[in-house]
């Protein structure tokens, strides 16, 4: 479990100090209090997706309007976006995603732990720049760098919250 439930926080500053106005998501526990304060911010456009890979487009239709997006989403959602990321390298389309990770430690659903162990090796074949948080110190300084990784190069980005950081699920 993290040693400072805040984190979400310096997440979300970071976000907002780098330009993002858009957050799409599908509900997720681990990201639940970064989507409130998605959902209580004026200056923000939350989006609900059906699945994840909406939010891949999304991002496009982001950029291509002028505005910055963040899709965020659950390990075992990444497996869905891979075709999608075509799309961003296709059209040089920048995305940042927050990645909560399940199938790590203490995790209760063994079905969570393959698309876990395939997260950031499938992210890496598509071309995404992947970086993971640990601790809570490093997430505001990782989101800040793979924003601005995604934006200055055209490209996109993950950085992956572990398990440990975000928490485990309890049955």
């Amino acid at each position: 479990m993290s040693g400072d439930p805040d984190w979400p926080e310096r997440v979300f500053t970071a976000l907002k100090a780098g330009g993002v106005s858009q957050i799409a998501y599908v509900p997720d526990a681990g990201h639940a209090r970064l989507i409130a304060l998605a959902r209580e911010d004026s200056a923000i456009r939350d989006i609900v997706l059906t699945t994840e890979e909406e939010g891949v487009a999304l991002a496009a239709g982001a950029w291509l309007g002028g505005a910055r997006a963040c899709l965020l989403l659950q390990s075992s959602g990444v497996g869905n976006c891979i075709n999608m990321l075509t799309l961003l390298q296709n059209g040089r389309f920048p995305l940042l995603m927050l990645v909560t990770m399940r199938g790590e430690e203490s995790e209760f659903n063994p079905w969570q732990v393959p698309m876990s162990r395939a997260t950031a090796p499938a992210l890496g074949l598509m071309d995404v720049a992947v970086t993971r948080a640990e601790t809570a110190d490093e997430v505001a300084g990782l989101v800040a760098a793979s924003l601005d990784k995604a934006f200055a190069e055209e490209r996109a980005a993950a950085v992956l919250f572990s398990q440990r950081l975000i928490g485990a699920k309890r049955w």
